[in-house]
């Protein structure tokens, strides 16, 4: 540990900053739908969604490895260039956090380190076939497979669930879904904690620590376990309004097809090393659950803001972290003008936040209203069988009587004065 230098120990540092925004953008990823159906009460979902990052991220480092040693060229790499990529991966998290977004922070990772080992080392230090490979078609594919899977699953459950009683089908879901939705936080620690060991492994070959082509130490799995949790534990409440009730209206059957869709594509992905976005595959198994219940739809205006999230994710990172590259390439002084820079700006878009706070106690209002359109489609659409008699009625009543509530006046209590007789004709 004699090579362990004041640039390294701040990449580390910033590393788990960056693993702990990690933790609370995509805590939405696991338990927006359970708090959103009601399964779960939003801060014993989140503690739970923590406990469970933190056993997942000891359970594999296939994606570690991806990002240690597949991505980028180890030989050339300073630890000044995975600085100014964890720069460009932080500042996107908090931005999309900021408005709502549910976009990937792996995807803000690996865009970060591309423009910063570009700016570096030029475009042949990045290994291209790993980047189409394991993440370009990953990130495509994903919330395809995952969105349909959760469709044909949430029309399975409805069609099983006909002859149901309807008060036992929902409790049950409703603990199916908790368990689906703790295997979805397991699944995200064993990919999301290791993008970030994965990183620090990189940033400790780079200065010279461990050897080219090492696991990643058993101090940096727990260390980013640990960072995750906690990010994950404060909760993002933002994203997780916005997945629960942004996008579509969930009841516990469509929840739990949602979840097990998800956690099935992302364990599948963490296995065979393929740096998986969760919040893609997540995102994409909520919409395909809304699509999957007859009266179900999905409002296409916040998931038209979220693709173009997705879209700019890469880019954007890569922009930043190429920019903090080249002025970290000035020597030390550059190095310590984009940590203030880091700092100030994350205190900025803090601040900016708590104009309008959202937290356990308002995370289930709507993020919007209903679009007429959606309004519509609900209203005509008959609602499927095997919902709770009384779910169907608050729905019904609502439906029915919330904008044509009329006011009868009472009757006077004087009795009316007779018209007077008309006049005799002349």
């Amino acid at each position: 540990m004699e090579n362990f230098s004041l640039i390294l120990a701040i990449v580390v540092v910033t590393a788990l900053a960056f693993d702990f925004t990690n933790g609370f953008h995509d805590t939405a990823n696991a338990m927006a739908t359970t708090i959103s159906t009601g399964a779960l009460k939003p801060k014993v979902a989140v503690a739970m969604s923590a406990a469970l990052n933190l056993v997942g991220a000891f359970l594999s480092v296939e994606v570690a490895n991806t990002i240690s040693k597949g991505l980028v060229d180890e030989t050339g790499i300073r630890p000044e260039v995975i600085f100014a990529a964890l720069v460009g991966a932080i500042l996107w998290n908090l931005l999309t956090w900021l408005v709502g977004l549910p976009s990937s922070s792996s995807h803000a990772l690996m865009g970060g380190l591309i423009g910063a080992t570009i700016a570096s080392a030029g475009t042949g230090a990045v290994h291209g076939d790993a980047l189409v490979t394991k993440v370009l078609i990953p990130a495509i594919a994903a919330p395809i497979v995952a969105g349909v899977a959760a469709m044909l699953a949430t029309r399975l459950s409805y069609s099983l669930g006909k002859k149901a009683d309807g008060k036992a089908a929902a409790k049950g879901y409703r603990t199916g879904q908790i368990a689906s939705a703790g295997l979805v936080s397991l699944a995200h620690g064993t990919n999301d904690a290791q993008k970030t060991m994965g990183i620090i492994t990189l940033a400790l070959v780079a200065g010279g620590v461990v050897a080219p082509d090492s696991d990643p130490p058993t101090w940096v799995i727990l260390s980013a376990g640990l960072a995750i949790a906690l990010g994950t534990y404060l909760g993002g409440w933002r994203i997780i309004r916005t997945m629960g009730k942004g996008l579509t209206d969930l009841q516990p059957q469509q929840g739990f097809a949602a979840q097990t869709s998800a956690a099935t594509v992302i364990l599948a992905s963490s296995h065979l090393g393929f740096s998986l976005s969760t919040t893609h595959s997540v995102s994409g198994a909520v919409m395909g659950a809304g699509l999957g219940r007859r009266g179900g739809v999905v409002r296409w205006s916040t998931a038209t803001r979220m693709f173009v999230a997705w879209g700019l994710t890469l880019p954007a990172a890569a922009l930043v972290g190429a920019l903090a590259e080249a002025v970290t390439g000035l020597g030390d002084w550059g190095t310590a003008l984009v940590a203030v820079f880091l700092i100030a700006s994350s205190a900025a878009i803090w601040k900016v936040s708590r104009r309008e706070v959202v937290d356990a106690s308002n995370v289930n209002e709507p993020e919007e209203p209903a679009g007429v359109v959606t309004t519509a489609i609900a209203a005509v659409t008959p609602p499927p069988t095997g919902i709770l008699a009384e779910d169907l009625t608050a729905d019904l009543t609502a439906g029915l009587t919330g904008d044509l509530t009329a006011t009868i006046p009472a009757p006077s209590a004087e009795p009316a004065t007779p018209a007077a007789p008309p006049a005799a004709a002349v």
